[in-house]
């Protein structure tokens, strides 16, 4: 019996995908629920599992071919049997690809393939001995210290040196989030009339609260306490008080959401992702801590599913952790604005009438225009800096 290996259903919000490298080849026998091929979206790569044990009698479709939804790629015989050790020959296993942990992450298992590392070299730190892309580029980092370690052979011979520029290009085609990362971005610039106002904040508070009730809340909620979190809620609070910034444009038409999804860019081996924090108005600080550091591991690991990237009002970028002071955020469509957060810095401030030095915060929202007033973002820009300034304002939602 023939089984049939289809593309899963995809989200109306992919796309394109992108079929990468086939772990197979027509003949093999596989067991089911092998990973037979990863699949790249502009958003995430999925694994396309065996539905069924049995050989893979044909590939319709080859590495690097776009598909659709619940496209038939390949061919199962479910009723054939594995080949005995006679059956090949010793040639052909040579020539075959080296094995690749099948405990492995997508990106894992790409970089194994292209550096050539065998099953079995690598030890897995992920969730249940999963092996990560960091365990690879940690094994690699080995194998390269190794090797500077070897006693340096005799010098040759002095010669008169001879100097050959290398001016060598090296083009690689962009990876489907990449290219849709550029397409969104562009689109909103093409789109969006885009404005960015700024203003700064003092972050002793927060930084306060913090240091006094770290180890109490690591304690009570298995996760510590984060900067995100108090951002997260001050934008909440000042999405109630503005509701034009949480709104979007639709054609001639401004669709405002009475729900607060709020989007929180993080960065992984594929490039820069925004999960989504969802009704972030019912979670409390804890909740969404936990929330984040799921999401970011998740991006570590390349497992982000579709799910956890589609929809959104509202996105907070913070650039400050790559040593930003001071950016001008692009929108991520169809929202309609966006608050960047950057480096805090120690500087001279004026309080009480003295120069005293606070950790200072500079923020940026971009915002557009044709929707949102240059008042409304300053406002709104305000309340989120006075709420951070003075956290109590979050508990009284004032």
């Amino acid at each position: 019996m023939l089984v049939e290996v289809k593309v899963p259903m995809l989200s109306e919000s992919i796309s394109d995908a992108v079929l990468l490298q086939w772990r197979n080849q027509q003949g093999d026998y596989i067991g089911r629920d092998e990973n037979l091929i990863d699949l790249e979206t502009d958003k995430v790569v999925l694994e396309i599992t065996a539905p069924s044990a049995g050989v893979l009698t044909q590939i319709k479709k080859q590495a690097g071919e776009h598909v659709g939804s619940e496209e038939v790629i390949a061919l199962i015989d479910a009723d054939a049997k594995p080949a005995t050790a006679g059956d090949t020959g010793a040639a052909a296993a040579d020539q075959s690809p080296p094995p690749v942990s099948a405990g492995a992450g997508p990106a894992a298992r790409k970089w194994m393939a292209e550096h050539q590392i065998e099953a079995g070299q690598v030890a897995g730190t992920g969730k249940g001995d999963r092996v990560t892309k960091a365990d690879v580029i940690r094994f690699l980092d080995q194998a390269q210290g190794n090797e500077a370690r070897r006693p340096e052979p005799e010098p040759d011979p002095p010669v008169i040196p001879v100097f050959q520029s290398r001016r060598d290009d090296k083009r690689v085609p962009m990876t489907r989030l990449r290219a849709r990362v550029s397409e969104r971005l562009k689109q909103a610039q093409n789109t969006a009339a885009i404005l960015t106002t700024f203003n700064e904040v003092t972050m002793q508070p927060v930084m306060d609260i913090r240091r006094r009730y770290k180890e109490l809340f690591e304690k009570n909620h298995q996760v510590k306490l984060g900067m995100m979190s108090f951002f997260t809620k001050a934008v909440v609070e000042g999405l109630k008080q503005y509701p034009i910034i949480n709104a979007s444009v639709d054609g001639e038409d401004i669709i405002y959401h009475n729900y607060f999804d709020i989007g929180i860019a993080v960065g992984s081996p594929r490039g820069l992702v925004v999960p989504i924090v969802r009704d972030a108005d019912a979670l409390s600080l804890a909740d969404i801590e936990k929330t984040i550091r799921i999401f970011s591991d998740k991006a570590k690991n390349a497992s982000l599913s579709m799910e956890d990237l589609t929809g959104g009002t509202f996105t907070i970028t913070n650039g400050g952790v790559f040593g930003s002071m001071l950016s001008t955020p692009i929108l991520n469509p169809p929202q309609s604005a966006i608050l960047g957060m950057h480096a805090i810095k120690e500087r001279p401030v004026v309080a009480q009438g003295e120069i005293c030095i606070r950790p200072v915060m500079y923020l940026a929202l971009s915002y557009d225009h044709r929707i949102i007033d240059g008042q409304d973002a300053v406002q709104f820009l305000v309340f989120v800096k006075n709420a951070l300034e003075d956290p109590t304002r979050l508990l009284l939602q004032v």
